[in-house]
């Protein structure tokens, strides 16, 4: 696996952490609530942009994202 797709992965774990625990969600409910959202569909297509802000900044925009595609938190 390429060192790219590895940072991806990454980030993605640290991004689901950091989203559940704003939310009070477990790590599994905050991975399928982002990815019922398509969330996984943003990180994937902006990740080069996403990994350059703080994890509040982070968690913000995919929060966002996801009421835009049918969230509710």
């Amino acid at each position: 696996m390429s060192k790219d797709r590895v940072n991806i992965i990454e980030y993605t774990i640290a991004l689901i952490n950091e989203f559940a625990k704003k939310f009070g969600l477990s790590e599994a409910e905050a991975f399928g609530y982002i990815d019922r959202c398509n969330g996984m569909k943003l990180i994937e297509e902006c990740y080069d942009i996403m990994h350059t802000l703080s994890f509040a900044d982070g968690v913000a925009g995919m929060a966002s994202y996801c009421r835009r595609h049918g969230g509710t938190l």
